[in-house]
């Protein structure tokens, strides 16, 4: 299939941007990538990618790569924080693919490594994009420029593509801040406590996520939803302690304690989210992702949602061409805001496996076994 003279950028190169940068090479489509980080570090954040991702991940043939290098847990186990009670036990086999925990610098490297050698650029932070009708022309804050046929904005909550689309508008801060931090397992050996693959521990007003990122187990992860009246800090994240960790855990149970006696360093992000967009796209530029419908990341489906999203906007572009991006467009938010709005909606209530449910809805998905729906349907 040649496409030689049909030109796509994706402005942000997160898992979402350099899968869908992946999905559309393998599709035969001309993409480039533009990344505003001077390049990726291995940060410190685990991350959940369950069945439904991994059919896509087959897709560009990492599937195994992510396997080998990740925890596989075969259960999602909710407990009382206080207690250590069990509410839920929530099988994760049976979906018809592996259901992963791992390190995002990991997963990041893999995805980035799916792309076509020279296709990703490093250091381009958006400066101006602007669809003249003909094409679009991005401009960089290093002074670099380049044109594309439509461009797909990947770049996150604070999308400077959904800016140019609907405006300056700061995103809604949730009242609710996440700690994150890594674990040696080495240092969780000293206690005589059983730590499960997968657990999040559930209190009355807040959680706390653990699971291992690695599939050597030598990796620990805790994430937490925690009330906070307000963000009063300037930057994405600031640092947190121990201290903090067991002011806001006091009481809870003794596994939970271990986690923070073990703890080295922390940080503290505060969640942010969006109301659902009025529009996906416009023109020639569109939307996926963080960019399109943040949410709390209480699903662990946050990042799911914006592969899943690239694998449909592939779908859609190979259904119609370029040549005709607004049918394509138009397709991809018919086939995409329902189950997206709906997981946006459950995600930010966090409530999902707090009791035993099927899950079958958001695992069982596979986003290429149904035909498209119409246009019309958005």
């Amino acid at each position: 299939m040649s496409r030689e003279n049909e030109k796509i950028a994706i402005v942000g190169a997160g898992l979402g941007g350099a899968v869908a940068g992946a999905l559309l090479q393998h599709a035969g489509f001309d993409v480039n990538v533009y990344e505003q980080a001077p390049s990726f570090s291995r940060l410190g954040a685990g991350i959940h990618m369950g069945p439904n991702v991994l059919k896509i991940f087959e897709r560009i043939g990492v599937d195994r790569q992510v396997i080998d290098i990740s925890s596989t847990p075969t259960h999602w186990f909710s407990r009382d924080g206080m207690t250590g009670d069990y509410r839920s036990r929530i099988p994760l086999e049976g979906y018809g693919a592996t259901y992963c925990t791992v390190h995002r610098g990991d997963l990041q490297a893999i995805q980035c490594d799916a792309l076509q050698p020279g296709t990703l650029h490093f250091g381009k932070k958006l400066a101006r994009v602007d669809d003249n009708g003909t094409d679009v022309l991005i401009e960089f804050e290093d002074g670099t420029s380049v044109r594309a046929d439509i461009v797909i904005g990947a770049d996150g909550i604070n999308s400077r593509v959904r800016e140019t689309l609907l405006g300056e508008e700061k995103p809604n801060y949730s009242g609710w801040v996440g700690h994150r931090a890594l674990i040696s397992s080495d240092k969780l050996k000293k206690f005589d406590l059983t730590f499960e693959d997968c657990v999040k521990w559930w209190g009355p007003d807040r959680h706390m996520m653990v699971y291992y990122t690695t599939a050597r187990r030598d990796e620990y992860y805790y994430v937490t939803g925690v009330p906070h009246p307000a963000w009063e800090f300037d930057s994405a994240f600031v640092d947190s302690s121990r201290e903090e960790m067991a002011a806001a855990f006091d009481g809870y149970h003794p596994i939970i304690q271990a986690l923070i006696d073990s703890t080295d360093t922390v940080t503290k992000w505060p969640l942010f989210n969006r109301n659902p967009l009025p529009l996906w796209s416009k023109g020639r530029l569109v939307l996926l992702g963080d960019a399109c419908h943040p949410m709390k990341p209480h699903m662990a489906q946050g990042a799911a949602m914006a592969i899943e999203d690239a694998a449909m906007l592939t779908r859609c572009l190979q259904e119609t061409g370029i040549s005709d991006f607004n049918t394509a467009f138009k397709l991809y938010e018919a086939n995409r805001r329902d189950r997206a709005t709906r997981v946006q909606t459950v995600s930010n209530a966090n409530t999902f496996l707090l009791n035993q449910e099927d899950p079958s809805w958001v695992y069982g998905y596979d986003i290429y076994a149904e035909p498209l729906k119409s246009e019309n349907a958005a």
